[in-house]
């Protein structure tokens, strides 16, 4: 708990979230799994 206070306090001074990262995030992870077993990850970079 006292790990997530700073971010528990700011949302109630800011009525700020992180849900706007959200579907990145979301986005990212289907990508990998899309892509699970390439095996040139070079051509990713």
């Amino acid at each position: 708990m006292s790990i997530h206070y700073q971010n528990i306090i700011n949302y109630f001074d800011n009525r700020s979230t992180n849900a706007s990262a959200e579907p990145f995030n979301a986005k990212i992870k289907v990508f990998r799994v899309q892509f699970r077993g390439v095996r040139n990850v070079n051509f990713y970079n």
